[in-house]
This record gives C-alpha cells, structure tokens and sequence, in this order.
C-alpha cells in the first residue's frame, strides 16, 4: 500500500466514497456533494488529503484539517488493514492529529486504537 498526495484524478474517488451508502452513516455528517462542491472543496483543501493506493487502485482516503482526521475506506477494503495504515502513516506527518468517531462507528475506533490515535466519541 502506498498513501500518496491527493490529486485532481482523485476527486471523483472521495466524492464517490464519502456518498456510498455503505460507509455514509459512519461519518459525523452525511451529505450530497455535488461534483462542483467536491472540486472546490479539494482545490482549497487538497494539501490535507491523501489516497490510499493498493497497486495503484484507490481504496481509500485519509485527511487532516484543523488537527482533526477524516478517513474513509472503500467497502470492498474494509477489514484488511488499510484504515490503520492510512492512520499509522497520517501520525507520522501530523504526530498530534486525533480523531472524532460516532459512539456506534466501532470499526473506526479500533482502527485508531491498533494506530494508537486519541480520539473523542460523539
């Protein structure tokens, strides 16, 4: 697995991912992104976000604003390590980041706990 920086090729991959109804209820806000709202977003955030490739094949994303992770791995992915890898490798770049998970989101919370990232329930 390689985490790299976040390009424009991208974007259509995160906003795709983050309304998949079969990760969406994991976030601490769901919502409709346009593909217009996404290529703004990541224009203005874009230095914050990485992609998660396995054999060059995105399977996931991880990003760190305001010290505050966000990451989001692809279904067919889940299980297999790449959410603690993804968070592992973001400890080294932003050692203080931590997380906020919701209280019923129990895969994110081992996934930062095998990466030894505080995080706060909501």
């Amino acid at each position: 697995m390689d985490l790299v920086s976040i390009t424009p090729e991208h974007y259509e991959f995160v906003r795709e991912l983050r309304m998949n109804p079969l990760v969406q209820g994991g976030f601490l806000e769901e919502a409709q992104i346009s593909k217009k709202a996404q290529e703004k977003y990541m224009a203005k955030h874009k230095q914050d976000y990485y992609i998660c490739l396995l054999y060059d094949i995105p399977v996931g994303y991880i990003g760190v604003l305001g010290g505050d992770i966000r990451f989001c791995t692809h279904p067919e992915y889940q299980g297999r390590g790449v959410g603690s890898y993804m968070l592992r490798e973001v400890k080294k770049l932003y050692p203080n980041a931590t997380g906020r998970i919701k209280k019923d989101n129990i895969p994110s919370q081992r996934a930062f706990d095998k990466a030894n990232i505080l995080y706060t329930l909501i």
